[in-house]
């Protein structure tokens, strides 16, 4: 029964960040008008969500153990829930940069103590990857819900609306019962404390730790397929609100909520995932789905450039790119969880916290890259080439998991021996998930 209690606490902590991280794309598209804000400058709130992440993860993953994972998780939960309170009695720009550098620092320990509480609760390989791809679903279905939340408290035909904010009075309450739930859920951290202790004796010890797993080739070219993976997903679902708006013509409420589609088809993506990935190998599948997505931006990008010009305002007028597009998510999905789960299986337990600290670094690096990148591109040449610009992360990602897997199979041969502390080696005997 505790097991259930904390997968349940897992899953809820996590799909309140969903909402909140990735309500930056709604978030952009609203300060453009609430504060007379250009695209350009609206794509730094994505660097101050991502970089408040990255830094937090660089510094805290390496010795999250020792603050324990229930307490970092209750921080976090503890940070957004007041910040979601003080957002819609501030409204400013400044405030909402603020709002997601709290979420950032907060989201940094929730994943770095979530994804090492994983290896806690599961008991082999196939239920950590399992596992992994429902929590990421999971994950996706609460940016669907926020988009929808989100849309609700728009007002279409008034920019300067700030009713919007009030969407975070009830994101304060979600977040303020996650904190209750998990307060008074048991986690077993002993068999982790005890690891850490034995292997190293002060933080230099933990951060260099961290550090020495980034010289191991497999984990260099893991990291480098992790920025680009993230650098493709956040391009996209950060500005499609803005293109469904500013592209397709839609009403500010429906572009937000078509948006949801993408969500939607990640959720579905990352779940029918972890049956395929039972049958097939994950190299063999995350190519095709690498094949499609591209495919999928090259068939349907040029479809919006036949649109005639004019407000749409209900569903029934919406054209077919609109839900065609979205679509990507269903092949971009099962990516992410999959070389996650692969690199985290391999990983003694105490080892999870700072390798997730580096997923986590190299996430949100490559997230703030697209962003930024795209929101640029589609200010200067606009949204049919900023999305046109994913062809590329999309070959290079192709590229990166090809080699990774021939790491993966070299490594498995010859039973290398890797050495990921001073005090001790590991054997990475990499095979098909």
């Amino acid at each position: 029964m505790q097991t259930l209690k904390l997968k349940i606490s897992l899953f809820l902590n996590y799909f309140v960040f969903a909402i909140l991280l990735n309500s930056v794309g709604t978030v952009i598209l609203q300060v453009q008008g609430n504060f007379d804000i250009s695209k350009g400058s609206a794509s730094v709130l994505e660097a101050f969500k991502d970089f408040s992440i990255a830094g937090t993860s660089f510094v805290v993953a390496s010795f999250v153990v020792r603050i324990g994972y229930k307490n970092a998780m209750l921080i976090a939960m503890a940070i957004v829930t007041g910040m979601c309170l003080i957002m819609p009695n501030v409204p400013s720009f400044l405030m909402t940069k603020l709002l997601f550098a709290s979420v950032g620092f907060g989201f940094a320990l929730i994943k770095v103590s979530v994804f090492a509480t994983l290896g806690l609760v599961t008991k082999n390989d196939k239920e950590h990857l399992s596992l992994m791809n429902f929590l990421e679903s999971f994950f996706m279905v609460g940016i669907l819900l926020g988009n929808f939340l989100f849309s609700y408290f728009v007002v279409n035909d008034d920019l300067k609306s700030q009713s919007w904010l009030r969407v975070y009075y009830l994101l304060a309450a979600i977040s303020g019962a996650a904190f209750l739930l998990l307060l008074t859920t048991k986690i077993d951290e002993s068999p982790v404390k005890k690891a850490e202790h034995e292997e190293s004796k002060n933080l230099s010890d933990d951060f260099l730790g961290m550090i020495r797993l980034v010289a191991k080739p497999l984990v260099l070219v893991f990291i480098f397929s992790v920025f680009f993976y993230v650098l493709i997903e956040q391009s996209i679902m950060s500005w499609l609100p803005t293109f469904n708006k500013d592209v397709l013509h839609l009403s500010t409420s429906l572009a937000i909520q078509m948006a949801g589609i993408l969500s939607a088809s990640f959720a579905l993506g990352r779940f029918l995932a972890g049956i395929v990935f039972k049958k097939m190998d994950w190299l063999y599948v995350l190519l095709g789905c690498l094949v499609v997505a591209a495919a999928i931006v090259l068939l349907t990008v040029p479809l919006t450039r036949v649109l005639s010009v004019g407000a749409i305002n209900s569903f029934a007028d919406v054209p077919f790119v609109a839900f065609a597009f979205p679509v990507i998510g269903l092949f971009l999905a099962p990516i992410y969880p999959a070389i996650n789960s692969v690199i985290l299986s391999q990983l003694p337990k105490h080892k999870h916290a700072p390798m997730t600290g580096l997923i986590v670094v190299f996430s949100a690096l490559g997230g703030t890259t697209g962003s930024i990148i795209t929101g640029h591109v589609f200010d200067a040449y606009g949204g049919q080439t900023a999305f046109y610009f994913s062809l590329i992360p999309i070959s290079i990602m192709a590229v990166l998991l090809f080699f990774f897997k021939r790491l993966q199979t070299k490594t498995g041969e010859q039973s290398e021996i890797i050495a990921v502390s001073p005090d001790e080696k590991k054997i990475f005997e990499y095979g098909d998930e």
